[in-house]
């Protein structure tokens, strides 16, 4: 417990501290330090893709599914995927955690981290691609950080199977993920409680069964994401228009507001400033998983006529997720009364905005709405899932099957009651994912820098 704890300061603490104008001051965890730079620097070496290149984006997602390997997806489907797993429960009650810690201001440093997240997100989709692998088992392809950090570290013809760092982020992984389910498991219940006063025990026996349906078949992942994530996602974002059209008289408040906050004309004399940059960095950060080395695991899976074409995908899919919608989580808070939503926090507090805007029907919407999203990132990190275990363990169905029988139960275990300790493994997993995946993607960006080139020369063949 004692290394744990020691693990997850280094990782979450406050490595180092910046004292600020009006007796504030500004921490910096060890993944601000290496995320945020590394956001700037990709941006800057992919000549600002996220403006650049973002009609783009948007034109690679409405071409036609190409996938013609048999069993394999196609490029949008990688991105459906991977945007299953980033819109989950952070978009909706982390959005109002940051909002509640950070102000409003919180909302314009969560916009600033998405669109450099958008680089990285480029970078290591692009990698995932140009180092992917035939799947024997489940068809089409399959990949990651720990395929293409082994790529860096073993030779091609070296007789080893595993490279330490690749194994180190694959175990990451699957702790971060099995952690991530009981939490899941835990805010569904919790929700489903409070609209419908439905004991947990109910809503995690349904969840349980539904879930294993899915994930113990062999190819219904993608088929059943392909349907839930633009229900789910096109539901909140048109409620959430309803919601500002219907208080469209705020907005220039709201707005100035959120600018105001975010750069410290409020907070610097209540000595709030570094709360607004770092909760709103953090849950950009962490919202969009970019750099964390996940959304990779979907993206090699893609059969697409050139990597770059996914590597955009992704980099869309940061802006999904962030700008569009941890943005409706946002609005729907701040176009509520402060004093109606006073002492309240996390689900409650979103419940409760929600209840102002369209009644009670609104504290149901949210529940279904929380529902949707955390299936879809359970079913999301099983996906995931796939390419580490056959890293670790070679391509059988026991240790596949095994590895998603031990997630149903973490999520079974979340449903009941919540576990502090299993939460901060989730943490600690992601955070360490994360740092192994940096390592191996600035020595490998050239690989990924030189894909964007060929594609720009000759998108129009691609």
């Amino acid at each position: 417990m004692a290394v744990f704890k020691a693990v997850y300061n280094l990782l979450w603490g406050d490595l180092i501290t910046i004292p600020l104008p009006g007796g504030s001051s500004l921490g910096l965890s060890l993944l601000i330090l290496i995320l945020i730079p590394s956001g700037i620097y990709f941006t800057i070496r992919t000549k600002f893709l996220p403006f650049r290149l973002f009609p783009e984006m948007l034109k690679i997602a409405t071409e036609k599914k190409n996938a013609k390997e048999k069993a394999s997806i196609s490029g949008v489907q990688a991105l459906i995927i991977s945007t299953a797993t980033r819109v989950g429960m952070g978009n909706l009650v982390g959005v109002v955690a940051a909002i509640s810690a950070g102000g409003a201001g919180a909302v314009f440093w969560m916009w600033v981290t998405a669109l450099l997240g958008s680089s990285t997100a480029f970078i290591e989709a692009t990698l995932a691609q140009l180092h992917k692998e035939k799947d024997p088992l489940y068809g089409g392809y399959r990949g990651g950080p720990a395929y293409y950090i082994h790529h860096l570290f073993i030779k091609k013809n070296s007789k080893r199977k595993h490279s330490m760092i690749a194994v180190l982020f694959a175990i990451s992984g699957l702790i971060c993920w099995c952690g991530i389910s009981q939490v899941i498991g835990n805010s569904v219940s919790s929700a489903f409680t409070n609209a419908f006063r439905i004991p947990p025990i109910y809503t995690t026996i349904v969840l349980v069964a539904v879930a294993a349906v899915i994930v113990l078949g062999k190819n219904a992942t993608v088929k059943v994401l392909d349907v839930i994530v633009p229900v789910m996602a096109g539901f909140y974002f048109f409620i959430t228009i309803f919601i500002i059209v219907k208080n469209a008289g705020q907005l220039p408040s709201v707005f100035q507001r959120i600018f105001e906050e975010a750069f410290g004309i409020r907070q610097a004399a209540a000595g709030g400033f570094g709360a607004v940059i770092m909760n709103g960095a953090k849950r950009g950060l962490f919202s969009n998983e970019a750099g964390s080395g996940s959304a990779p695991c979907a993206a090699a899976a893609a059969d697409i006529s050139h990597p770059a074409k996914e590597g955009l995908l992704q980099a869309l899919g940061v802006f999904i997720d962030t700008i569009v919608i941890c943005s409706c989580s946002a609005m729907i808070m701040l176009l509520t009364p402060a004093g109606l939503t006073e002492g309240l926090t996390g689900m409650d507090l979103l419940q409760a905005a929600m209840r102002y805007h369209i009644g009670e029907f609104g504290v149901v919407f949210i529940a279904i709405i929380l529902w949707l999203f955390s299936f879809s990132t359970f079913i999301g990190i099983l996906f995931y899932a796939r390419s580490n275990v056959a890293y670790l363990f070679g391509d059988n169905w026991l240790s596949q099957t095994l590895y998603k029988i031990l997630a149903l139960v973490m999520l079974f275990i979340g449903g009941l009651a919540a576990y502090t300790f299993v939460w901060d493994l989730g943490d600690v997993g992601v955070g360490l994912m994360t740092i192994f995946n940096m390592i191996a993607l600035f020595p490998l960006s050239r690989q990924a820098l030189d894909s964007l080139k060929d594609y720009e020369k000759n998108r129009h063949s691609a």
